[in-house]
């Protein structure tokens, strides 16, 4: 077995084919050179300098797991069952791809001094003694990671200016009317929020708007999005889909036998949705590896169709997401949205099928559960948020 990517979904690979009975060699190949690590911590703890790293807890040894670190795979050749790696060739009997995702660049900012990324350690390490000098910073994407690093560049005392190209913050993944309150939240920090800014060009010191606006940056953080890292795959006869993504069918199977795909590098058909769903975050890079360890040993073959999970933290809210809410018919507010605690449930038919819930996680944990259950709710019910999630159902 050979996993390729040393990430969440690469080593919770090998752990659950271990867990799951596999008593055969197993490699895991990583670009990084450092033990193989976990990625949320990085926007918080990491880089306000509270944990040194974030390794995950893995006695590799013990579970007879081989790690091949700073190993960069080139390309795939499945006639041969064969991975191309700047250490030579490694061969197969059966191989997960689980190289997960890498962040979009901005042109022309290659080179450009004081313009950082944030999706490995290197890049957290990069940016500790930014954070320590309080410079100015600019953060260019006003989606997820950019307002988890602009908390902790507040927290490390930093004047931060958001820069956003659309309306409004997570433009592209809330709609218009749930993103609007959490504008507030920017200025509420301490936080500068500029929309409709759409950036011209970053130079040493500044960044420049198509307005003409310069602004001052002692750094730049670039967050505009996250792609699949499958650019390796070409020509290997993996089938792709139009964001990069491998096109894994409903067990995690790609288009050439014995590959298998996991985690934010994969796409797959979701019943429960009626769509093929591209789910970068890190619940799914926990739970797809047991999906795919069983459909390999054959022992308990399963359909992967989870209810997408995930959080954030920012500008002192804890913001969960369940579900998938773009088919959605019907959506309903729980409590203020101007208030420090609120969830926006979206109904399908009347089933709950997503929500959205800022400071109320007894919300999100009854809510997920209701989504995997399809249950029919009471709109009215569930719009009072003094009523708990599980009693306002349909009877």
């Amino acid at each position: 077995m050979v996993v390729v990517g040393a990430g969440m979904a690469g080593v919770q690979t090998a752990v659950a084919l271990r867990e799951q009975g596999f008593k055969g060699p197993v490699a895991v190949i990583g670009a990084e050179p450092h033990q193989p690590y976990d990625r949320p911590p990085l926007s918080k703890a990491v880089l306000l300098g509270k944990a040194e790293d974030s390794a995950f807890d893995v006695d590799f040894e013990s579970l007879g797991v081989e790690l091949r670190l700073g190993c960069e795979v080139l390309g795939l050749r499945p006639a041969e069952r064969e991975l191309d790696t700047e250490a030579g060739p490694v061969p197969y009997d059966v191989l997960v791809l689980a190289t997960g995702a890498e962040p979009i660049t901005m042109p022309g900012t290659e080179g450009v001094p004081g313009v950082h990324l944030l999706r490995t350690l290197d890049d957290a390490e990069r940016l500790k003694p930014v954070l320590a000098r309080q410079h100015e910073i600019v953060v260019v994407g006003a989606g997820w990671i950019g307002a988890e690093f602009a908390t902790a560049a507040r927290q490390a005392g930093c004047a931060v200016t958001v820069v956003e190209a659309a309306d409004r913050p997570l433009a592209g993944a809330l709609p218009a009317e749930v993103a609007a309150p959490m504008t507030a939240w920017y200025a509420d920090a301490g936080v500068e929020l500029r929309t409709h800014a759409r950036v011209e060009h970053i130079e040493p010191g500044a960044v420049v708007l198509a307005d003409g606006t310069r602004l001052p940056a002692g750094a730049v953080v670039v967050g505009i999005g996250a792609r699949p890292a499958t650019a390796w795959l070409a020509g290997s006869g993996v089938e792709l889909g139009p964001h990069g993504d491998v096109l894994a069918d409903d067990r995690l199977r790609t288009s050439v036998e014995d590959v298998y795909a996991v985690g934010d590098c994969a796409s797959f058909p979701s019943a429960r949705y009626g769509e093929r769903l591209l789910v970068h975050h890190w619940d799914n890079a926990l739970q797809g590896p047991r999906t795919v360890a069983g459909n390999i040993l054959g022992e308990t073959p399963a359909v992967y169709d989870p209810v997408p999970y995930f959080w954030s933290e920012q500008f002192g809210r804890f913001v969960q997401y369940a579900g998938h809410h773009a088919a959605a018919d019907q959506m309903v507010w729980r409590g203020d949205p101007t208030s420090p605690a609120w969830t926006v449930c979206w109904l399908r038919e009347d089933r709950l099928i997503a929500l959205l819930a800022v400071g109320r996680p007894r919300d999100l944990a009854q809510g997920r559960r209701l989504i995997e259950a399809g249950r029919s709710m009471n709109a009215e019910a569930l719009a009072d948020p003094a009523k708990s999630l599980k009693d306002a159902t349909a009877t």
